[in-house]
């Protein structure tokens, strides 16, 4: 039986578009490893694509090169073993920690690392469970859209522009915006995630909240 804070977020995003049931080993393998909730998750609705690929839950082994290459030479190293439950339709990746509960967003279209200082400080187990819980529970589509330079959603135009998206697809803009470029609708194009995303950040090193010198305050 879903929870009240996965019922709003069906809500919301209507039912899974394409979902993939996870293994009960799989679940098993990462036990410990991610909060409790996320594999509940998992287990009753799988790894699913919602809202014809705005947002997607993942399997976090595929992406561990990603993000140990955005996070590398960052603070969030050293705060918690990071693994990514989620993704958008423009490459924002979502991670979640055992020790932090579902705390750190990657905009890899912006090249930036988004997270709270509270958010980051090891929490107690039922407040990692209740991050995530919070997570699709407070979920809104807009909140994974990117808006253009005129304030006006992009993720729809997209969609009819290109098609919908495949489990490995996202939309990115070219030229990259931390290269100058413009977040419009002629600038957007369909491209492979993993490699994308591999790409992009070699063109440079992102934007974090924290400095070093904040690492022994945010550490227990």
């Amino acid at each position: 039986m879903r929870d009240e804070d996965f019922e709003v977020f069906i809500e919301e995003f209507g039912e899974a578009s394409h979902s993939f049931a996870v293994p009960e080993d799989v679940i098993d393998r990462w036990r410990g490893r991610l909060p409790e909730q996320l594999l509940t998750y998992w287990k009753d609705e799988g790894w699913c694509s919602y809202a014809e690929g705005l947002l997607a839950t993942v399997n976090p082994q595929e992406y561990q090169d990603l993000i140990a290459t955005w996070l590398k030479g960052t603070v969030f190293e050293a705060l918690d073993d990071y693994h990514v439950f989620a993704r958008s339709a423009f490459g924002k990746l979502y991670a979640c920690g055992i020790r932090t509960g579902a705390s750190l967003t990657i905009s890899c279209p912006v090249h930036a690392i988004i997270a709270l200082a509270n958010d980051v400080k090891p929490q107690s187990e039922d407040s990692v469970n209740g991050s995530v819980s919070a997570f699709f529970g407070a979920a809104m589509q807009s909140s994974f859209d990117i808006e253009d330079e005129d304030g006006e959603p992009m993720f729809r135009r997209a969609v009819e522009k290109f098609g919908p998206l495949d489990a490995d697809e996202i939309f990115s803009f070219e030229p990259a915006i931390v290269f100058g470029g413009k977040m419009a609708l002629e600038n957007l194009q369909k491209v492979k995630l993993h490699q994308h995303l591999m790409i992009l950040r070699q063109l440079a090193p992102p934007k974090v909240p924290f400095s070093d010198v904040d690492i022994d305050r945010l550490m227990p």
